[in-house]
């Protein structure tokens, strides 16, 4: 049960740093799609905390809707499984939410690098941007 256990522990850390990948990728596109508007934004007085925390916030909210999204798979997965197998359904919400805290955690590290390149820009530079 232990090899078991950590076999699907492997399974569950890779799948969790390719979403982190993903996202990050996702976050750089957004950053260079956006350039100009964070130029803008970094030439009218935003600080770079500000530019970060956005860029923070969006990755947190895309990873957290992710996170809802595999929680309403799997439930409704298990449930139909435990109809088909004929065993009881035991939802528990810690798990689900804790499940949820990691997703928005995975969001924050992952969106750290394409937030901080964001907001380190030369807002000139940005604006030049074609």
């Amino acid at each position: 049960m232990g090899v078991l256990t950590d076999l699907l522990g492997a399974v569950a850390a890779v799948s969790l740093f390719v979403a982190g990948i993903g996202i990050m990728n996702i976050m750089l596109g957004s950053v260079t799609e956006r350039t100009r508007e964070i130029g803008l934004r970094l030439a009218v007085g935003a600080l770079e905390s500000e530019v970060l925390l956005q860029f923070l916030i969006d990755a947190v909210v895309l990873s957290a809707l992710g996170g809802v999204i595999g929680v309403a798979i799997a439930t409704g997965a298990s449930y139909a499984l435990s109809m088909v197998m004929s065993v009881p359904y035991a939802f528990d919400p810690a798990i689900n939410a804790l499940a949820l805290v990691f997703s928005a955690c995975i969001g924050v590290v992952f969106g750290y690098f394409p937030a901080r390149r964001a907001a380190r820009m030369d807002p000139i530079e940005a604006l030049r941007h074609e």
